[in-house]
């Protein structure tokens, strides 16, 4: 048994330590179902990071200078929800004994929007490690707009704890590299180096020399022989913020179930409770009585509360810092307000370009034309791609490159990790007032697929630029062409996809998408220059916003409704004009954005797909999975169920039957 002296400071601190041990060890064995072993070993971790660094107020969770704790190793939820709840934010005992269960706060991974206090949506591992390097880029840029002389509005560090797990995956590497590069100087991570993971001891997969491999990624680094010393931990975290230059990562040496006497530092404490009678013991040896359940002691919450009420005071001098920053620059704290009530700038939307009906342009470029136009009244629009700009168009001409010499620049560069990048963009998006973009091809969403859905469940908006959406990109070929990439996007769930049509619809993608609230948005543009339709003879572009509408009515009520997205609704257009001369009178639906539509009350969907037209025929450069939808069984489905070729875009099309004349034909024997 441990013997705790509650009279001295180190013995109060112990007892305070040790209630969140067995507060974990109790809540998951409860549920009967986490991972207690982990939070365990890094109560100490916690302590200091609630007690003595973190500057936090749990009355006021969004203050703006706070700092941000995100915890990459989401599977020790328990010691975030136990310090949470003991320095006072919204989070009840009673949550706490509801851990894992049906609409709990207490979720199984840490959710943002589920509970005050967590920063970002964790559980797969290295997507927390990726985000704060997207938090601490807002919070250089944060800096470099507002603070002035005297005045260090946004200085805020970001703090994150990572486990074996994360540092095997290949996210944490990329993001690494970049936080490097950037010298992210704001970024405090502490590796939990317990030596197991679910098979066993890590050293059956991962031997290398992880603290080396960050000094080459040109990270501060830091290694504790002992997880349980609290004077090292708190001198090593009070290094890493002196440290401005670089990122830094404190190795830590922990042991798994600290405090249980049969399966400390063994894979039976990672994954599983750790069991009742193993649980008594682990209290015994705590110095807790092992007959009682969820106890703390009245002298631990007074002296958590405590420490959380030091940020009530904090955040008043800020306040008080802030009104006489307004006094003195009142253009840039107005501009602040207006940017963190969540709003866009006035003055925006009419600078939306609009293209002419004669021109020819590839949607990506006109994507290009459109960020360039809006990005003087947008200043929180900031982004980049992995690695491919120039394809992509999405330099914002007029602005330097984020870099540690120019902390105000627009333009990123995230190389070719597209993981990161995705991961990067959340911790942006996670930063209250940012709409990060990043542009990548189509067919490397894939590489971005967790990060993608991360940003779904958490609703927050990243917007991904997704160019050369189909085979009609052309000679790169059935790796480059992306066939299933679209409706595998469309299905996950809160995701918003827009396809554009041509140029204007393009200009109004960008317009939905900055508006849109409550999930990311991915644009998906053309390589091809496609033409731009004109708004004189078809409908305005604005329908876009709607998810589908009538580009082009029939002269006499249709018989049949042609349904396109992207670059084949021109085709469309020309089908309707060949259809009119064979007597068949068809309807042109351009149809960008299926969760948009869908959005739309049932009124508007019979107006522009009534149900007493049954003969419809739809048109997408892509799998036919999901349309039957909108086409129902009276109707056919031009798509893609196999890899595409390289050839030139318009011979691949043409294999593929992508004509007007094959268009014809098909609506024709309808």
């Amino acid at each position: 048994m441990i013997e705790v002296t509650e009279q001295t400071t180190a013995g109060i601190e112990q007892l305070c330590i040790n209630t969140v041990r067995v507060l974990s060890a109790d809540a998951v064995q409860q549920a009967n179902s986490g991972h207690p072993g982990t939070p365990m070993a890094l109560a100490p971790v916690g302590h200091v990071l609630w007690s003595k660094l973190m500057n936090y107020n749990p009355q006021d969770p969004n203050w703006a200078n706070r700092d941000r704790f995100v915890l990459s190793a989401g599977h020790a939820c328990m010691l975030q929800y136990s310090y949470l709840h003991l320095t006072g934010y919204d989070i009840t005992l009673n949550d706490i004994k509801k851990f894992r269960q049906l609409h709990s706060k207490t979720a199984g991974h840490p959710e943002f929007g589920l509970l005050a206090g967590i920063e970002a949506t964790t559980g797969p591992l290295g997507q927390g490690f990726a985000n704060g390097v997207g938090m601490a880029i807002a919070q250089q840029y944060l800096a470099a707009r507002y603070n002035k002389p005297g005045f260090d509005l946004f200085d805020y560090n970001i703090y994150a704890i990572c486990s074996d797990g994360d540092m095997m995956e290949g996210i944490t590497s990329e993001a690494a590299s970049i936080a490097g590069n950037l010298q992210l100087g704001k970024l405090i991570y502490i590796y939990d180096d317990n030596h197991i993971t679910i098979e066993g001891d890590t050293s059956i997969t991962f031997n290398e020399d992880v603290a080396g491999r960050y000094l080459a990624y040109h990270w501060h680094v830091q290694e504790l022989p002992d997880g349980n010393d609290v004077e090292a931990i708190t001198e090593a975290l009070k290094k890493a913020k002196e440290e401005t230059k670089r990122p830094s990562l404190i190795r830590i040496r922990t042991h798994i179930g600290y405090g249980s006497p049969n399966k400390e530092d063994t894979a039976a404490a990672h994954g599983s409770p750790l069991g009742a009678d193993e649980v008594k013991l682990v209290k015994q040896f705590l110095g807790f009585d092992p007959e009682q359940f969820f106890v703390i002691p009245d002298k631990v919450l007074s002296f958590y509360r405590e420490a959380g009420k030091k940020g009530i005071e904090k955040e008043q001098q800020w306040n008080n810092l802030f009104k006489q920053y307004k006094e003195k620059y009142p253009e840039s704290a107005n501009e602040w307000v207006t940017i963190n009530s969540g709003k866009l700038p006035s003055g925006w939307k009419e600078l939306l370009p609009v293209f002419k009906g004669s021109d020819k342009i590839a949607t990506r470029k006109a994507s290009g034309k459109v960020l360039n136009a809006i990005a003087d009244k947008l200043p929180f629009l900031i982004g980049g791609s992995a690695d491919l700009s120039p394809s992509t168009d999405t330099i914002l001409d007029k602005y330097p490159s984020f870099s540690p010499e120019h902390r105000d620049g627009r333009n990123f560069h995230f190389g070719i990790r597209e993981h990161a990048m995705g991961g990067i963009l959340n911790g942006m998006a996670l930063t209250k007032g940012f709409i990060p973009y990043g542009a990548t091809f189509l067919i490397f969403s894939d590489y971005m697929r967790p990060a993608i859905r991360l940003a779904a469940i958490s609703k927050i908006r990243p917007i991904f630029v997704y160019t050369h959406d189909s085979i009609g990109l052309g000679e790169d070929g059935t790796t480059h062409q992306p066939i299933e990439q679209l409706v595998s996007l469309r299905a996950i769930p809160n995701m918003t996809v827009i396809r554009p049509a041509d140029a204007n619809e393009t200009a109004h993608a960008w317009r939905v998408a900055l508006e849109h609230q409550d999930g990311p948005v991915a644009i998906v543009l053309t390589r091809q220059a496609i033409p731009v339709i004109d708004q004189e003879k078809y409908a305005k572009a604005s329908g876009l916003e709607k998810g589908a509408y009538i580009l082009s009515e029939s002269a006499e009520p249709p018989q049949i409704i042609l349904i396109g997205t992207g670059s084949e609704v021109s085709l469309l257009l020309k089908a309707q004009d060949a259809l009119k001369q064979k007597s068949i009178f068809a309807r042109v639906l351009s149809m960008p954005s299926w969760e948009l539509f869908e959005k739309q009350d049932a009124a508007y969907k019979e107006s522009v797909l009534p149900k007493a037209v049954r003969k419809r025929l739809s048109v997408e450069a892509g799998s036919p999975q999901g349309w039957l939808k909108y086409v129902t069984e009276d109707g056919k489905i031009l798509g893609i169920r196999r890899f595409g070729e390289s050839a030139p875009g318009e011979e691949v099309f043409k294999e593929f039957g992508f004509t007007v004349d094959n268009i014809v034909a098909l609506a024709s024997s309808l």
